[in-house]
């Protein structure tokens, strides 16, 4: 209570200054008040996981169309482009945009990432993990996993993996590939490097786009090359009669470039050195199907996934290994049929500057069991 300025008794305090009051009503709503702190949460989450990503057009870079520019600088395909623009993520100086429209030097090109649904759940996966940082995460992918989440493949794959040894991803991608600048087919194994934040990841597809990056395969041909050494210089693009395979035969193909040189040479295969000069889609198993010598074990370009071969000696272990044939086989030579499990190719080597430190760091890893139970065998033909 306070005196009145007439000095003619007291007058309440008003409810609005009255601390019991802000205690009843700060109690009796503190499910709204924690409703308003979850809220306030998410959308941040939520706009912090929706960075808008922006491109300066160079003058040496403008008059392109906006979908390629935007796929050489982004690292995404021109699909996911035109399926952006489309929904709007997309857009050129800040307004809507078509696929074909040519680009000005100092335009800005604008992109808000795609929503996705589903969730990357971390699981602790057998991959062996060559190098990490803040940055990046290096692994040694293994055969039959696929890179990230996908129809018929929630779970058990690579990205799966990243996931469990790294809480921070980078928010291209997400939810279910954050950070993936290239990618290694199912079946074939060997070095990865993931992106664990979004300006590593923007470097990492610049120095793939300029071919900065160093990759060598090992691969198991079918067949014997005439020449030690080789280049395979040509065009691939989609089939024209399988959309879902990729050939040197298309009218709509992009350069292509492989390098190669033979290891070693068995009765009907080849071990060969294979070096990227690009990054197509299947590269190596189009190219060396399109020579006749395809990637032993592909089902897709070759079908050569089993052999007939005159085995000598008693290693009876290795050939049902790897070959899932019966027990013993005396001494002396006996004519199997040896059966390819996968396509015997293995990305061996990869090397890049890292977009932070700017210390070229180059990674290594061996056959896996499979390929070299399959040398084993063919070292005994």
């Amino acid at each position: 209570p306070t005196l009145s300025p007439q000095g003619r008794g007291t007058l309440p305090t008003p409810i609005h200054e009255d601390p019991v009051f802000f205690f009843i009503v700060f109690q009796n709503n503190m499910q709204y008040v924690a409703l308003l702190f979850i809220i306030f949460r998410f959308f941040r989450l939520k706009l912090s996981q929706m960075k808008i990503s922006e491109f300066e057009i160079t003058t040496e870079k403008a008059g392109q169309r906006i979908d390629i520019q935007t796929a050489e600088m982004s690292g995404l395909t021109r699909s996911q482009i035109h399926r952006m623009i489309e929904k709007g993520l997309l857009k050129l100086n800040g307004l809507a945009t078509k696929p074909n429209h040519k680009t000005r030097a100092g335009d800005i090109i604008s992109i808000m990432p795609e929503e996705e649904s589903g969730t990357l759940i971390p699981e602790d996966l057998p991959v062996l993990i060559l190098y990490k940082d803040d940055f990046l995460i290096v692994l040694n992918k293994p055969p039959d996993m696929v890179v990230y989440p996908a129809a018929g493949h929630s779970s058990g794959t690579l990205m799966n993996a990243v996931a469990y040894h790294s809480s921070k991803l980078s928010s291209i991608g997400r939810p279910l590939r954050p950070g993936v600048v290239h990618r290694l087919d199912k079946d074939t194994s060997g070095v990865m490097v993931v992106a664990l934040d979004d300006k590593t990841y923007y470097d990492l597809v610049e120095q793939f786009r300029t071919r900065n990056i160093n990759r060598k395969y090992k691969a198991i041909i079918y067949g014997s090359p005439k020449n030690d050494i080789g280049e395979i210089s040509a065009k691939i693009g989609r089939s024209e009669s399988d959309r879902k395979k990729m050939s040197t035969k298309t009218r709509k193909g992009r350069e292509a470039v492989t390098s190669w040189k033979v290891l070693e040479r068995f009765k009907g295969a080849t071990l060969i050195e294979a070096k990227l000069g690009t990054g197509r889609t299947h590269q190596i198993r189009v190219h060396f199907s399109s020579i006749g010598h395809p990637v032993l074990g592909d089902k897709t370009y070759g079908k050569k996934t089993s052999a007939e071969i005159n085995f000598i000696g008693n290693s009876s272990k290795t050939l049902n290994s790897a070959s899932k044939q019966g027990n013993i086989f005396p001494s002396g030579t006996t004519r199997k049929k040896i059966i390819f499990p996968r396509q015997m190719l293995h990305a061996e080597l990869l090397g890049f500057i890292h977009p932070i430190t700017s210390e070229y760091m180059e990674f290594t890893v061996g056959l896996p069991e499979d390929m070299a139970e399959i040398l084993g065998i063919l070292r005994n033909t």
